[in-house]
């Protein structure tokens, strides 16, 4: 039978078919392979006495490992503006995770109930002109949770962000129910507790969601100076323009990309994330 693993917990894998959700293990020829299964692998597996074995895993459309879970078609990276307080940084990196993996962003900010949109206008631009759809929410009131329905359909959507911003919260009001546990912001230290404790695939209406451990920081060291550049959408429009084959748009003249920032057609916040990006990749390199 084929089907999907929608949870993993101690070497146990528990598999979504057509028919039923089945306990398994897998083959021990994978550890030679290297290849260990991940929540959202579609795989085949062999029945009897209604436990499984996972015998083969199809090929990944998308992989990602921190959060471990793969085929993921869309990502909600859910942020707040206050408690805990926006990390722009931090976001730009969950954003170039994203297109690093081919996965589509959708930006939602929650707990717009303790803001004003309107003291973020030039944040909430610098996302939609870099081509992100931008959704506000009020979790608790449900308020936005409507349009994250429309955008789950026929996906595989995983919840990233950072600690606290309310990804579980999202996630039980959508089902209806506690499928995650939810804490509490942690006043001395301004951050969230980490509630969830494993990733889960859970089915909705055609399509799954999971939720996944918020984390406070994300290192960049899966990416390569020379292909950061393509996690940027905003500038796809102008890379071919450079005068120099295989600019940087960092310190190269007659950059185009660099043109396009001094004509504010793409945003200097974003730019400068992408220089100190470049930095810290060619530093760590220098090290090595």
């Amino acid at each position: 039978m084929q089907g999907t693993i929608v949870k993993g917990i101690g070497g146990f894998y528990y598999v979504r078919t057509e028919k039923d959700t089945y306990e398994c293990k897998a083959r021990g020829k994978f550890r030679y392979d290297e290849l260990i299964p991940m929540v959202g692998d579609r795989v085949e597996i062999i029945v009897k006495n209604n436990k499984g074995v996972i015998d083969k895993i199809y090929p990944r459309t998308s992989e990602l490992i921190r959060p471990s879970v793969s085929n993921v078609t869309q990502a909600f990276v859910i942020f707040t503006f206050t408690n805990p307080d926006l990390n722009i940084d931090l976001l730009n990196k969950f954003l170039v995770l994203c297109e690093y993996n081919d996965i589509k962003a959708v930006v939602c900010f929650n707990k717009m109930d303790l803001v004003e949109a309107s003291k973020y206008t030039e944040i909430i631009y610098m996302l939609q002109n870099a081509g992100y759809d931008v959704i506000f929410i009020k979790a608790k009131e449900g308020y936005g949770l409507e349009m994250l329905k429309e955008k789950l359909k026929q996906n595989i959507t995983v919840f990233c962000g950072p600690s606290g911003v309310g990804k579980s919260t999202i996630l039980n009001k959508l089902l209806m129910k506690d499928v995650m546990k939810t804490g509490e912001i942690s006043e001395k230290l301004g951050r969230g507790k980490h509630t969830t404790r494993h990733s889960e695939l859970v089915e909705f209406e055609d399509g799954f969601i999971v939720d996944t451990p918020g984390f406070t920081s994300l290192e960049m060291e899966f990416i390569t100076k020379e292909n950061l550049q393509f996690c940027f959408p905003e500038f796809q429009d102008y890379m071919n323009l450079c005068k120099f084959t295989g600019c940087l748009h960092y310190k190269e003249p007659q950059c185009a990309v660099k043109q396009a920032v001094e004509d504010k057609k793409i945003n200097t916040i974003r730019y400068d994330f992408y220089v100190k990006t470049i930095e810290e990749l060619m530093n760590r390199r220098n090290k090595r």
